[in-house]
C-alpha cells in the first residue's frame, strides 16, 4: 500500500515546516508524499473504474507531445524575453531550454542507433541525468510555490527589501512591487518595523539602488526614523547580511522579514537560513511574461550553492552507466 508511506511522510513534512520552514529537504519530502499518494489514487481508480489503466497509457503515450508543448511555450517565452528585456545571458535561459528539450531526445536516439557501446552509455548517461535535474527541478518548484503561498509567522521588527536593477536612476515596476509589499507590511504592522531596502551601486546605474529605494519609501509615506538604507550590497547573500548588520545596529531587536519577488523568495529563504538570519521571506507579485526566466535563473543558482552535494548524488549514474558500457563491451 502506497497510503502509508504517503501519511508518514506528509506527518515529516508538516514536522520539518514547522522545525523550519527554510529548507529544501522539505521539499524533498513533499513531493515524495504527493508521488505516493498520486500511486495510491492510481490504484484506486483502476479499481473503481474499468478501462482506467488504458487511459493511464494513453495518457502517458502523450508524453512526448506534452514536452513538444512545454519546449514551444519556453520559446515563445524566450522570444518574449528578449523583446522585452534585451539578449543577456538570464533572459535567453528559457529559450534555451526550449531548444534543448527538443534537441536532446533526437541526439540520443541517434547516439542509440550508432550501436556503439560508449555511445549507448553516453545516452543513458544523458538520459539519468536529466531525470535527476528534472526531479530536482520539481522540488524546486513544488517547494518555492508551497513557501511562497505561506502566512507570516509573526510581526516583523525590520523589513528588509532586496534590490535590484534602477533603469535611468529610477525604481522600476519589477522594483516598485518590492517597495509596495513592504509598504503594506510596514502600514498593517504595529509597532513600526524598521524599513531597510537593500542594494549597492551597478556599473550601468547612477546611483545606488537602496538610496533610489528609500527615497521611494519615504515619498509613499514612511517615517524618515522608519528608513535606513542599505547600499553596498551586490547579490542576495550581502543584501541579507549587511542589512542584519543594520538592523542590529540600529538598536532594533526581533525578527526580521525579507521581500523580494516572488520567482526569488525560496533561495533567498535558503540564504537567510545558511546565514543564521532570523528572517522570513515574502514575494510580491512579478510580470507573467518575466516569470520562467526568472525562475530559471534562481533553479540554476540554487544548483552552483549546493554543486557539491549534487556532484556526489550523481556518482551513482555515472558509476552505473560505465558498468553499463562495460558490460556491453565484455558481451562483444
Amino acid at each position: 500500500m502506497s497510503l502509508i508511506p504517503a501519511l508518514l511522510l506528509f506527518a515529516l513534512y508538516f514536522y520539518l515546516r514547522r522545525k523550519d520552514r527554510r529548507m529544501l529537504r522539505n521539499g524533498v519530502v513533499l513531493v515524495a508524499a504527493c508521488y505516493f499518494l498520486m500511486i495510491e489514487l492510481s490504484n484506486l481508480l483502476a479499481a473503481w473504474i474499468p478501462g482506467f489503466s488504458l487511459i493511464f497509457l494513453v495518457v502517458l503515450a502523450l508524453v512526448p507531445l506534452a514536452v513538444l508543448t512545454l519546449a514551444a511555450a519556453l520559446i515563445h517565452n524566450g522570444v518574449v524575453m528578449m523583446r522585452h528585456e534585451g539578449r543577456s545571458l538570464g533572459n535567453l535561459l528559457s529559450l534555451a531550454l526550449g531548444f534543448l528539450l527538443i534537441a536532446l531526445p533526437g541526439f540520443a536516439l541517434v547516439l542509440v542507433l550508432t550501436m556503439n557501446a560508449w555511445a549507448i552509455g553516453l545516452a543513458a548517461l544523458l538520459f539519468f541525468l536529466c531525470s535527476y535535474f528534472g526531479v530536482v527541478f520539481v522540488v524546486v518548484l513544488s517547494y518555492a510555490v508551497a513557501y511562497g503561498r505561506m502566512s507570516e509567522q509573526a510581526k516583523p521588527a525590520g523589513i528588509v527589501v532586496l534590490g535590484s536593477r534602477l533603469i535611468d536612476g529610477a525604481v522600476p515596476p519589477l522594483l516598485r512591487s518590492r517597495l509596495d509589499k513592504a509598504l503594506e507590511v510596514y502600514g498593517r504592522t504595529s509597532p513600526r518595523p524598521l524599513l531597510i531596502p537593500s542594494g549597492g551601486q551597478g556599473h550601468d546605474e547612477s546611483r545606488a539602488e537602496g538610496t533610489a529605494m528609500a527615497e521611494y519609501l519615504l515619498e509613499a509615506g514612511a517615517e524618515p526614523s522608519d528608513v535606513l538604507a542599505e547600499d553596498q550590497a551586490v547579490n542576495t547573500e550581502e543584501n541579507l547580511r549587511l542589512s542584519a548588520k543594520i538592523f542590529a545596529d540600529s538598536g532594533r531587536s526581533g525578527a526580521l522579514l525579507t521581500v523580494t519577488n516572488n520567482y526569488h523568495v525560496l533561495r533567498a529563504a535558503l540564504l537567510a537560513r545558511s546565514l543564521k538570519i532570523n528572517s522570513e521571506v515574502v514575494g510580491s507579485p512579478t510580470a507573467r511574461y518575466y516569470l520562467p526566466s526568472a525562475f530559471l535563473r534562481e533553479y540554476v543558482a540554487i544548483l552552483v550553492e549546493h554543486k557539491w552535494l549534487h556532484l556526489v548524488l550523481c556518482i551513482p549514474f555515472i558509476a552505473f552507466t560505465a558498468f553499463f558500457v562495460l558490460a556491453i563491451l565484455a558481451q562483444g
